[in-house]
């Protein structure tokens, strides 16, 4: 596979859109006064207070990344980010949480020299491949494109959230791509109460997160103040994070929406949760495979995802450790300068850059 510079298939879904019309469709919407209060981004130089910027001006406003590549795979393209391209040694390949999009590594990026390659899943930022594909395999498939496309024959595999899951599917399906795995509070089966209906379990984990996802925003401002009320944002002001939640967005102002729809987050959630895919790769754990886990959960709060760190040690002999990050929960263990500097450190554990 090669890097594609067009976007050659369009997502059979309505909600997820072709990446360029995914940008195109801001930039049609005239500039109109906000009501939600906001000021300029120091990470953009876009003022969001002023009207909605479109998705490719926020794109362009700021070099969030290096480079960014078109990747071919089954139905479509997904958008690939990637930082220190020049860098030697094994690059790391990144694959983001159920919800989020290559940019959840940025503080990463700025805690190691290390070659790092994100792609944004498919159904997610700014990807066009149909997720009518849905499932934690054909993540993992895609995930061999994009290293076949950026010419690497093997990563350290770092994956978030749902990411972890992909990170050991794929660590299962092609072992010989991988060096090591780091599962970043997930990955592992979660714990869910007796008998939950799996579709349910969807939303009683991940919350308002998965709410939103049926929402419409009016202006960019109005979608950053939906996350500066939510638990585990609180008073977090970082220009990164402004990046992050300006780059989620699609549509037409005043209907601005996610870009991910809560159909492909249920169906993978679903494949997460009871799929043999997973199953299987647990049990194997073909390559060397740690855990980091958060001290605090999606909202902030205790207990956090994975409550009894030396009950998942024993139940999974094959994992190297599970090690707890303090003082961070679900999203900052990777979305802030604390939890990027604990997963690097923990990916140098092994030998990385």
């Amino acid at each position: 596979m090669t890097p594609s510079g067009t976007d050659g298939a369009v997502n059979g879904e309505p909600h997820a859109e072709d990446g360029d019309a995914l940008e195109s469709a801001v930039e049609r919407t005239p500039r109109a006064p906000v009501r939600a209060r906001n000021t300029p981004s120091a990470g953009t130089g876009v003022d969001l207070a002023h009207g909605a910027a479109s998705a490719r001006d926020r794109d362009d406003a700021a070099p969030r990344t290096d480079r960014t590549h078109r990747v071919v795979v089954q139905e479509g393209t997904l958008r690939v980010g990637e930082w220190h391209p020049d860098a030697e040694g094994a690059p790391w390949l990144l694959v983001h949480g159920v919800t989020a999009s290559h940019l959840a590594w940025a503080w990463v990026a700025r805690e190691t020299d290390a070659r790092l390659i994100a792609p944004d899943l498919r159904g997610r930022g700014r990807s066009t491949a149909s997720s009518r594909r849905t499932g934690l395999a054909q993540h993992s498939d895609d995930l061999v494109a994009v290293l076949d496309a950026r010419g690497v024959d093997r990563a350290v595999v770092v994956g978030h959230s749902m990411g972890a899951f992909v990170s050991a599917v794929f660590a299962d399906r092609h072992p010989d791509r991988v060096e090591r795995v780091v599962l970043v509070d997930g990955g592992l089966p979660l714990d869910l109460p007796v008998g939950m209906d799996p579709r349910e379990a969807v939303r009683y984990v991940l919350g308002p997160t998965a709410a939103r996802l049926d929402m419409r925003f009016e202006s960019v401002a109005a979608y950053r103040d939906f996350w500066r009320a939510h638990p585990a944002f609180v008073g977090r002001e970082d220009a990164l994070l402004d990046d992050y939640f300006a780059y989620d967005l699609a549509g037409v102002e005043p209907a601005l929406r996610p870009a991910t729809t809560f159909a492909t987050v249920e169906a993978d959630s679903i494949d997460q949760n009871t799929g043999d895919a997973i199953a299987g790769a647990l049990e194997r754990m073909p390559r060397p495979t740690r855990l980091l886990a958060a001290e605090r959960g999606l909202r902030g709060e205790d207990p956090p995802l994975y409550p009894d760190l030396p009950s998942i040690e024993r139940s999974h002999p094959r994992l190297r450790s599970a090690t707890r990050v303090e003082s961070v929960d679900h999203y900052s263990i990777v979305m802030s300068p604390e939890g990027a500097r604990a997963v690097v450190e923990e990916v140098r554990r092994d030998g990385g850059q």
